[in-house]
């Protein structure tokens, strides 16, 4: 058996920390360092804080409309500071559970700014100075941040980035949210939700740019229907503040206009993080779009240095880094190990949800594949039904010659949770017959993945198609 090798893995988000355990298990001998809070955006200010924010406002909306089932709730109110304690407290138990993970597996952790200053050396500026530590191997899990736009300088008090918008003092009565993806219709619904007036600005024709258009709709649907206002092929110029109100001044197809409102959420995406991490010292740089190159096995053009996480190329999504940190712990213990995925599941925590993974119609198109769709509609399900969540629908999209499932996407209740069953079809190479054949159980909602396989052959029992 071969010695130990000695890692250095800098940042300890989803897949810096997923690869220090996985190196430790496999027998490595593991330093993390890491600049800020243990867990990384994901845990502190990103995936998980979010989520729990998201959960409140969907409660206090869904106690909102009990009155449909007979349930009259009176007196209901915010307490927007216990609120955000209540997520401080859920972020705390899972960044705490990380460190002691960490430190059961013999971690070694140093908090302090990480600069590769070699091939086998990285210089860790901590509270208590400067020190060298010697790698065999280094990982570079550096994540991302969000991205500034000229005018909108985040101070997280008029201008907030995602992260200021999970800790607020107040719900603002108007945000103007400016990016209409993911992070921005995630949390412009959130405040939805939690009482304030909402506007949306997007740069391109629709909300959710690149997503299929068929779920999109759904959610644009509902987003007229809460008075949520978007405004496409809309570009944010500058603001200026009047006492506490702000005048968003904007350029449309029409021509410019100024938005009035207490509060700008600036979401416009994020760009992967590499500043003075001393990539040159060892040749390596970053390409255009600051992402660093890597292969299969996550080596960088330097053997003994990888790179994993959003610095690693798109998707910047945190189990995608958390896969490729097991592929580089794997391949730094000398396992036969690559990243080699057929897909990679994405979630949006919109209202209703939306999940899609594979490849979708319009894709299958570009690449001349013909497809067969099958869809089944949430207003059929008895379980949706019961849940007052009757919006959306499950795709199927299967090969015209194979039947293999070559992608899914679904817009409607949960489906950030039943999407799990569609990659796995994938991975597997699963064919729609045989997600069909597989008996569901009832009543739930996992039946609408059952159905709409059917559907791909016509054969949907609980909607009529034409043949």
């Amino acid at each position: 058996m071969s010695a130990p090798r000695n890692v250095v893995v800098i940042g300890a988000g989803p897949a810096g920390y997923v690869c220090a355990i996985r190196l430790a298990q496999l027998g490595q001998k593991v330093t993390v360092v890491e600049k800020a809070q243990v867990g990384g955006t994901c845990l502190n200010i990103g995936c998980i804080p979010s989520k729990a924010l998201i959960a409140a406002g969907s409660l206090l909306e869904r106690i909102s409309h009990a009155d449909a089932m007979g349930i009259t709730a009176e007196g209901v109110k915010l307490d927007v500071a216990k609120l955000v304690e209540w997520k401080s407290g859920i972020v705390g138990k899972l960044t705490g559970g990380v460190a002691g993970l960490l430190k059961n597996h013999k971690c070694a952790y140093l908090e302090g700014t990480a600069k590769i200053t070699g091939q086998n050396s990285v210089e860790v500026t901590g509270k208590d100075g400067k020190q060298t530590l010697k790698a065999d191997d280094i990982v570079i899990a550096t994540g991302s941040i969000p991205i500034e736009i000229p005018g909108f300088a985040f101070d997280e008090k008029q201008v907030w980035s995602s992260t200021g918008a999970l800790a607020p003092d107040r719900i603002p009565k108007h945000i103007v949210v400016i990016g209409g993806g993911y992070i921005g219709l995630e949390l412009g619904l959130m405040y939805q939700k939690l009482g304030s007036q909402v506007t949306v600005l997007e740069a391109t024709g629709g909300a959710l740019p690149g997503q299929d258009r068929d779920c999109v709709k759904v959610i644009e649907r509902s987003m007229k229907k809460r008075k949520v206002k978007l405004m496409t092929e809309t570009f944010a110029q500058g603001f200026e503040a009047k006492g506490d109100q702000l005048f968003v001044r904007v350029k449309t197809k029409q021509g410019e206009d100024t938005i009035e409102c207490d509060q700008i959420l600036s979401t416009v995406g994020r760009r992967p993080y590499s500043a003075g991490l001393g990539l040159e010292s060892v040749g390596l740089k970053t390409d255009e779009r600051g992402f660093l190159p890597v292969d299969k096995q996550m080596r960088t053009k330097v053997p003994n240095i990888y790179a994993i996480g959003d610095i690693a190329g798109q998707p910047m999504l945190a189990h995608k880094g958390s896969k490729e940190g097991l592929v580089a712990a794997a391949v730094i213990a000398g396992q036969p190990e690559e990243y080699d995925v057929r897909c990679v599941p994405a979630v949006i925590f919109t209202a209703p949800e939306m999940a899609a993974v594979g490849l979708t119609e319009d894709e299958c198109a570009e690449k001349g594949i013909a497809v067969h769709v099958g869809k089944f509609p949430f207003a059929a399900s008895g379980r949706a039904m019961s849940l007052m969540e009757t919006e959306g629908f499950v795709k199927v999209v299967a090969d015209a010659k194979t039947d293999e499932v070559l992608g899914v996407q679904m817009v409607g209740p949960e489906v950030t949770e039943l999407i799990a069953e569609a990659a796995l079809a994938i991975e597997m190479g699963a064919t729609a017959e045989d997600i069909a054949r597989t008996i569901h159980a009832h009543p739930t909602l996992p039946e609408a993945m059952m159905e709409a396989a059917e559907g791909v052959h016509t054969m949907a029992v609980h909607i009529y198609q034409k043949k």
